[in-house]
């Protein structure tokens, strides 16, 4: 498979004053293409900028980041937002739908950005949300309010989903079914995504295509899975 992100010698430091915080020193990366990916690391170790540098929400201080082809190191911010709409589905731990769209209205949000989106309808019915149409968020469980930012994610056709702690509020076995949904997002019988998974849970390690595990702003390994595990086969 080729790679899909490649990051090159990547660093982005935070100034406060005449104090700077390295979040992530010197990091070089390449992921390919429709792999399940999953960044582990303790809470402030560097996950989340790194994640966010992938997507396109932040920049580099140094360094180089090329997406499918193209270096977006040194993209403005317009250049970044039609990167993120054309390239990138998110997904976060709290679930950032409208509350007073409909769940329909909610994933139809995409149009406004996208030019070659999947229709609402059939993204949510890929998630099992096909009897949830008209219903408003407050309506439905947290599983299925998570369901819903899934299908928006996956309705924008995006080449990579990006993923932050995505069941970090939901009980174990929402959350089981939801890693089966980003499972299936990267499966060679339903889906081409290349999915990354930030989290501090070690067990989703083993599901995992590759994993990279994150400490003090820098990459402290990349492990390759040969066998890695269904979602049912874990012990959660």
């Amino acid at each position: 498979m080729r790679d899909i992100i490649e990051l090159n010698t990547v660093s982005k430091i935070y100034k406060t004053g005449e104090k700077e915080y390295r979040a992530l020193d010197n990091v070089s990366l390449k992921i390919s293409k429709g792999e399940f990916v999953v960044i582990l690391g303790p809470s402030g170790a560097g996950k989340s900028t790194l994640l966010n540098l992938i997507g396109g929400m932040d920049s580099v201080t140094s360094g180089k980041i090329i997406i499918d082809g193209k270096d977006i190191s040194d993209y403005n911010e317009q250049q970044l937002t039609d990167f993120r709409a054309e390239n990138i589905g998110f997904i976060f731990q709290f679930y950032n739908i409208l509350p007073t769209l409909t769940v329909i209205e909610n994933v139809e949000l995409v149009k406004e950005v996208v030019k070659k989106q999947v229709d609402a309808k059939k993204a949510l019915e890929s998630v099992g949300l096909e009897e949830h149409l008209n219903k408003f968020p407050n309506q439905l469980s947290g599983g299925e309010q998570q369901r819903v930012s899934i299908a928006r994610a996956i309705s924008k056709n995006p080449k990579i989903l990006l993923c932050d702690e995505p069941t970090g509020a939901l009980d174990s076995k929402t959350g089981i079914e939801v890693l089966k949904l980003l499972k299936m997002q990267c499966s060679k019988s339903s889906g081409e995504n290349t999915v990354i998974v930030v989290t501090h849970n070690a067990l989703f390690a083993e599901i995992a295509d590759t994993v990279i595990r994150v400490k003090n702003g820098r990459i402290e390994s990349v492990t390759q899975n040969q066998n890695p595990k269904m979602v049912d086969e874990v012990t959660w």
